[in-house]
């Protein structure tokens, strides 16, 4: 069990998960090192010189690599950083990771090989990419167009993910378990987009789009090159079925039941976050 003075290094500290987990670190009065490029000592995925400063004096790191596991390049880039973490006397890695992407799963390996305490965190879809994230601009336009098709997502709220990575980073019973993390039920895009609209009193549409339509827009949108390949990726490959199913994780890891999508977006609509 970590104890009231072992310092955790939140790679991602001010992200979707990152910095729920540093606030609930923070409140239990637990010492934690926010890692984001911003911080100090800076820390940047992209700068190994960056990583001994951040790891110093660590006993525990949240590792969520931006902006996913899955990218060609993370692989290593995590080998790397996980090699150091261990050198520098950490003891305990909790990896955030994607449900049914393969490549994530070689580095929940390097997390696994580490040699010493690990908990992997394999999610699905987070539910708030609809309020936080990419989609957002979309739904408040009141169009949301995606190559999604009719597969159905068990999506995951994230401080369901953050409540879990906190129980691993700071109690037992939690090394060595791969936690499968999803929602309680299963929607499809189009149906989650409904549920938006009813519960915010809007007009929202889905648009089905082919993953062609869907290239050509973000090329025309800029959308960085990695991010776009990550989309891609995750609308072809990943929305395949393959997950369209749900998992134990959360009761397993916290005794609970995971958020239902309806509870968020009632909360999110009453937050004015996807008012026009």
């Amino acid at each position: 069990m970590a104890t009231a003075t072992t310092l955790t290094l939140v790679t991602g500290g001010t992200g979707k998960t990152g910095r729920r987990i540093v606030q609930r670190l923070q409140a239990a009065g637990q010492p934690v090192r926010i890692g984001s490029r911003s911080a100090t000592p800076p820390f940047d995925w992209n700068d190994p010189d960056t990583w001994p400063d951040a790891l110093a004096g660590v006993g525990a790191v949240y590792i969520a690599y931006y902006p996913d596991v899955a990218i060609p390049g993370a692989v290593d880039t995590v080998r790397a950083f996980v090699a150091q973490a261990v050198a520098s006397g950490v003891q305990r890695l909790v990896l955030l990771s994607g449900r049914g992407e393969e490549e994530a799963q070689r580095a929940e390996q390097v997390v696994r090989d580490s040699g010493v305490a690990w908990t992997i965190l394999r999610c699905s879809w987070f539910m708030q990419n609809f309020d936080e994230n990419f989609l957002v601009d979309a739904i408040r336009a009141g169009e949301l167009a995606l190559p999604a098709g009719d597969i159905k997502e068990p999506f995951i709220d994230v401080d369901d993910i953050a409540d879990v990575a906190f129980a691993a980073l700071t109690g037992d019973g939690h090394a060595g378990q791969l936690y499968e993390l999803t929602g309680p039920r299963l929607l499809s895009f189009a149906e989650a987009v409904g549920e938006i609209a009813q519960a915010s009193g809007r007009d929202i549409c889905y648009i089905q789009l082919t993953p062609q339509q869907y290239r050509l827009g973000m090329a025309d949108q800029g959308v960085p090159d990695d991010f776009a390949w990550l989309l891609d990726y995750l609308f072809t490959t990943v929305l395949d079925g393959r997950n369209a199913g749900l998992a134990d994780g959360v009761q397993h890891a916290l005794g609970r039941e995971p958020r239902d999508f309806t509870d968020y977006v009632r909360a999110a609509a009453g937050s004015g976050v996807w008012d026009g």
